[in-house]
């Protein structure tokens, strides 16, 4: 906030934070620096750079959340002015989004085999040769590769090798050599700390105004001060007096009457006209289900045979578990399996009756694919299952089959739906199953996915989660679906 608010040129050291202690105060710095920064050029210099964007962060160390701030950083930054160089001595260890970014290359002498490939994949990015590999061990010290190929656009500076000249005032990064005696400088810069005093103070009492520690620490205060405070003389009562006023004219409490029971005759019409449509609806539904059956009865073979048939006595229906068990033979299966047993498991877990969409979370399909309609078809027709308005229920022969599978475990879904998304999209899985019943922003969940939130990527690898079910969206964000939960919402 000192830097956005004052633009001083600033050095900030992380050098004896601890690794959490680092990562926390540089995912403030990079988020405060990327929401605050309110235009102008500026220059950030990111020295052991692949410290603070690493390849592979460490776990436990709030590591992947530094990552993402700088790639949001590094990757949107520009279109606020803000630039960057980052420096390394391991470039095989600089994250690919920071190092594919970066315009110009500047490299010294490099014998790594991982360094030297790091080196390769730019070049390679930026479609250019690769004849300077062999040459990288060679360079001596103060020696490097510039490599500008697209900068400044009008006349590119192209790749030169050139001799960086040594510091001329005090060199406080040189190594020291044995046997040599550093000479301190005897004179410093003079500089104003008063003034940077009182800039930092006023800067910190403005975010100490908005700090909830502080605001729950001034509540508390109040509260104590209120809690110790004498109580005032109660006030003396006032004379209460009641004075009828007329609010309606005669003529006009007729008027609201009448008009009342017209409004009250247009209310039971139109009751009357819902509960009509509702029935025919009702019908229409009943029809289509009867007409649906028909035609599956149509598309049976049917035998014909010359000789008259003499008439015989019907027998009495089967029971609906014994029709369900002849169907199943008939289709030569014995036990459902695969999608047609998740779903019966689903069902089951849910009472027996569950949505379209629900049964598709539950059972790890996709509620709007061909598979789906397909293992639903094997319920009806094998009598364990039925269609309701809104979704699907068992029946008595689902109920005996579900009863010889294994009950659903939520874990195993979850885990199956993980499995079955793409990188991104897992990703944000993980994000979301971890802060359910939380919503999480579409910002904070692209940061901590590593996907950003500005790209086609990220609605992409979303899709995949909503398309089918298992996540929504809602106000203020993203949430998985509840029934993934059920279990804990019933512990709760």
């Amino acid at each position: 906030e000192f830097l956005c608010e004052h633009r001083a040129p600033l050095v900030l050291s992380c050098k004896h934070f601890s690794g959490l202690e680092r990562s926390r105060f540089m995912v403030d710095f990079a988020m405060t620096l990327f929401r605050k920064w309110t235009g102008g050029v500026l220059h950030l210099v990111l020295e052991e750079a692949h410290e603070l964007a690493p390849q592979m962060p460490p776990k436990g160390e709030k590591a992947e959340e530094m990552l993402g701030a700088f790639k949001r950083l590094w990757k949107l930054g520009r279109s606020s002015g803000i630039g960057g160089t980052a420096v390394t001595q391991r470039p095989a260890s600089l994250h690919k989004d920071i190092t594919t970014q970066s315009e110009i290359l500047v490299v010294h002498r490099t014998i790594g085999p991982q360094d030297v490939e790091a080196v390769r994949q730019w070049i390679k990015y930026h479609h250019e040769g690769e004849d300077i590999l062999p040459e990288l061990a060679t360079l001596k010290t103060g020696e490097a590769f510039v490599w500008a190929p697209e900068f400044p656009e009008d006349k590119p500076v192209g790749l030169r090798r050139v001799q960086v000249l040594p510091r001329e005032t005090f060199d406080s990064a040189s190594t020291p050599k044995p046997g040599e005696q550093r000479t301190e400088p005897r004179e410093l810069a003079p500089v104003d700390l008063e003034r940077l005093r009182s800039k930092m103070s006023a800067t910190i009492e403005r975010a100490k105004a908005d700090d909830p520690k502080e605001l729950r620490k001034t509540i508390a205060e109040l509260r104590k001060q209120i809690a110790t405070k004498p109580a005032a003389a109660p006030a003396p009562k006032p004379e209460v007096r009641t004075v009828d006023v007329p609010i309606l004219k005669d003529s006009q409490l007729a008027r609201l009457e009448a008009s009342l029971k017209r409004c009250e005759k247009i209310s039971e019409r139109a009751t009357l006209a819902s509960e009509q449509h509702h029935q025919i609806a009702q019908n229409a539904r009943a029809a289509a289900y009867d007409i649906r059956q028909a035609i599956e009865a149509a598309k049976a073979p049917v035998v014909m045979t010359r000789a008259p048939v003499a008439p015989v006595s019907r027998p009495a229906p089967a029971p609906v578990a014994a029709r369900a068990a002849v169907s199943r033979e008939a289709a030569g299966s014995a036990r459902p399996g695969g999608g047609v047993g998740r779903m019966l498991q689903a069902l089951a877990f849910a009472g027996g009756r569950l949505a379209r969409r629900e049964l598709g979370v539950l059972a790890v399909v996709h509620q709007g694919g061909g598979s789906f309609d397909t293992y639903v078809s094997k319920l009806t027709a094998g009598g364990t299952a039925e269609r309701t308005p809104d979704g699907y229920q068992l029946t008595d022969a689902g109920w005996t089959e579900a009863r010889e599978l294994p009950a659903l475990n939520l874990d195993d879904v979850l885990a199956a739906w993980a499995a079955k998304l793409p990188g991104g999209a897992k990703r944000m899985f993980e994000v979301l199953r971890g802060e359910w019943p939380s919503i999480v922003t579409r910002d904070d969940l692209g940061a901590r996915a590593g996907v950003s939130p500005a790209g086609g990527s990220y609605d992409t690898y979303l899709s995949k989660m909503v398309s089918p079910g298992v996540a929504e969206r809602v106000a203020g964000g993203v949430k998985l679906n509840d029934v993934l939960f059920s279990q804990q919402e019933a512990r709760a």
